[in-house]
C-alpha cells in the first residue's frame, strides 16, 4: 500500500474539442502522447455515504494504474492510497472505511470505461512530469442506465505550483468548461437531491456551523484508522458540536439530540487519554531541557518517555477497540442523519441565536469572575469551559453579527490562558505520581520531577493573574 497525493482540473468539452498546442506549455519540454482503456468499478454503501463525504474507493483495471485506489479529499487536492488488485475490496481499505461507510457494506455502484488520451509534459532534464493533459471518451454503466461523455483533465506533477495560465487560456478558447462534477462517478450517479429546507438565516447559520464540526470529526474517524494523528482537531470539533447542544439546544427538536451530547462527551473523554499524554511529553521534555544537568538527577527523561508513552499506546488503543462498537457507530450514523436533515427547529430567528448567544457570555462572565475571587481551581476550570461556550457560540454568529468577531477574539484570550492553567494543573497530578514512583525505585530520585511540579505550580498562578487582568 502506497499513498500520492492528486491535483486535478477538469473541463467538460462537447464532441467537436480539438486539444490545443501543448509543446510551449512548459519551456524546453517534451510532450508524450499515449492512448489508454481503463476500467474503474467503484463501490460505496447502498445509501452513499462514502460520497456524501467526498471519498471514492474504485478497482482499476486496464492498461495503468491496476489496482484499489481509494481517494480521500485533502487541502491540497486528494491524497490517493493504492493497494493491489484483488477481486473483492481488500481489507485494509474497508477497515480504514469503517466509520465513513458506518459499518455497513459496499457494493458496486458504477462501472465507467475510458479511452484515454494521454499526454505527459516532462522535463527533459529531470525526465519528470510538470503536467498530465488527459482526453477522456467516457461510458459510464450505472444501475440500468448508460451515458457517454468527454472530459479532460490536467494533473499537476509533484513540483508543480499550479496549472500554467497559457494552458487554461488555450483549453477555455478551445470551448473547454470548468467541470459541475468533482469526479467521473459523481457525474454518472448523479441525482438531482432536493436541497434542504432552510426557512431563515438562523437556521442556515446552526446547520452550516454543525456540518463542519461533523464534516471534521469524519475526517478525524479516516485520519485515525489511517493511523495519522487527528486528535487535536478531531477534539475541537467534538467540543464545538457539544457547546451548539448546550447553547442553542433550546431551539432544537429535542428528540433528534437527545442523548447525543453525552455520547460525544464520553468519546471525547477517549481522546483526551491520548491528547493529554501527547502534550504532557512534550512539555516535560521542553522544561527538562532547560534545567542546568546539576538539577537532573537520574534517569528522568527515561521515567517521563517511557511511561506516559506507554499510558498513551494503552488509551490510543482503547480508543481504536472503541471505534469499531455498534455505540460508536450509532453516534456516526446520528451525525450523519444531522447532515441531510439537521435537528434544528422550526421559526428560528437571528435574534432567538443573539438571546442564547448573550446568555452564554454572561454565564462566562460570572464564573470566570468566581474563579478568581476564590482562586478555586475548579471553578476556574468550569470558567474556561464556559468561555469556550461563549466563544463558539460567537463563531456560529459570525455570518450574521460582524460584532461577533470582537466576542470570539476576547473570549479566545480567556480559553487560551486558562487552556495552559488546565494543562498545568493535569501536569501536576502527573509529575506527583511520576516522582512518588522515582522516589521509591532503586537508582532513581524524585527530586528533579518536585522542581518541574513546583513550575508547574508557579506558571498555573501567573495564569490566574492574567486572568485577573484580562477580566480588568
Amino acid at each position: 500500500m502506497y499513498e500520492a497525493l492528486e491535483r486535478e482540473l477538469k473541463w467538460e468539452v462537447d464532441e467537436q474539442f480539438v486539444l490545443p498546442r501543448l509543446d510551449d506549455v512548459v519551456k524546453g519540454a517534451d510532450v508524450r502522447h499515449t492512448t489508454l482503456q481503463l476500467t474503474s468499478s467503484y463501490y460505496d454503501t447502498a445509501d452513499g455515504d462514502l460520497e456524501a463525504h467526498g471519498v471514492l474507493l474504485r478497482r482499476r483495471d486496464g492498461d495503468d494504474d491496476v489496482g484499489w485506489q481509494l481517494k480521500v479529499p485533502d487541502a491540497d487536492g486528494r491524497v490517493e492510497i493504492h493497494t493491489a488488485l484483488s477481486d473483492a475490496p481488500p481489507s485494509e481499505l474497508t477497515e480504514m472505511l469503517t466509520g465513513m461507510r458506518l459499518g455497513k457494506p459496499l457494493v458496486n455502484i458504477a462501472t465507467i470505461r475510458t479511452v484515454r488520451d494521454r499526454y505527459r509534459i516532462t522535463e527533459p532534464k529531470h525526465d519528470r512530469v510538470c503536467i498530465e493533459v488527459d482526453v477522456d471518451q467516457v461510458r459510464a454503466s450505472v444501475e440500468d442506465r448508460l451515458l457517454a461523455w468527454r472530459e479532460v483533465e490536467v494533473e499537476l506533477g509533484p513540483k508543480a505550483k499550479s496549472v500554467p495560465s497559457k494552458l487554461t487560456d488555450r483549453l477555455t478558447r478551445s470551448g473547454a468548461r470548468p467541470a459541475r462534477y468533482s469526479s467521473k462517478l459523481a457525474r454518472a450517479a448523479h441525482v438531482e437531491r432536493p436541497g434542504r429546507t432552510v426557512d431563515s438565516p438562523a437556521v442556515a447559520a446552526i446547520t452550516d456551523y454543525l456540518d463542519s464540526q461533523i464534516d471534521q470529526i469524519f475526517a478525524g474517524d479516516l485520519g485515525l484508522r489511517r493511523g495519522s494523528d487527528p486528535i487535536h482537531d478531531t477534539r475541537v470539533a467534538i467540543r464545538r458540536l457539544r457547546s451548539t447542544l448546550r447553547v442553542f439546544g433550546k431551539l432544537m427538536e429535542p428528540t433528534a439530540i437527545e442523548g447525543i451530547e453525552d455520547e460525544l462527551k464520553w468519546f471525547a473523554g477517549l481522546l483526551g487519554e491520548v491528547r493529554d499524554r501527547q502534550v504532557q511529553r512534550r512539555r516535560f521534555g521542553e522544561a527538562l531541557a532547560k534545567l542546568p544537568p546539576e538539577r537532573v538527577l537520574g534517569p528522568v527523561a527515561n521515567r517521563i518517555d517511557n511511561d506516559l508513552h506507554s499510558d498513551q499506546l494503552q488509551a490510543r488503543q482503547q480508543v481504536s477497540e472503541v471505534m469499531d462498537t455498534p455505540r460508536y457507530l450509532t453516534l456516526l450514523a446520528t451525525l450523519q442523519r444531522w447532515r441531510s436533515k439537521p435537528p434544528t427547529a422550526a421559526g428560528i430567528s437571528v435574534k432567538d441565536l443573539g438571546k442564547r448567544a448573550r446568555r452564554a457570555e454572561r454565564k462566562a462572565d460570572q464564573r470566570l469572575a468566581d474563579g478568581i475571587d476564590s482562586g478555586d481551581d475548579a471553578l476556574l476550570h468550569r470558567g474556561r469551559k464556559a468561555a469556550k461556550r461563549a466563544r463558539y457560540a460567537a463563531e456560529l454568529r459570525l455570518p450574521l453579527d460582524a460584532t461577533a468577531k470582537r466576542t470570539v477574539k476576547y473570549y479566545k484570550q480567556f480559553q487560551r490562558v486558562l487552556g495552559d492553567h488546565q494543562d498545568g494543573a493535569v501536569a501536576s497530578e502527573t509529575l506527583l505520581r511520576l516522582g512518588r514512583m522515582a522516589g521509591t525505585t532503586e537508582g532513581e530520585n524524585g527530586f528533579t520531577f518536585g522542581i518541574l511540579y513546583a513550575q508547574e505550580q508557579q506558571a498555573a498562578a501567573e495564569a490566574k493573574r492574567k486572568v485577573a487582568e484580562l477580566l480588568r
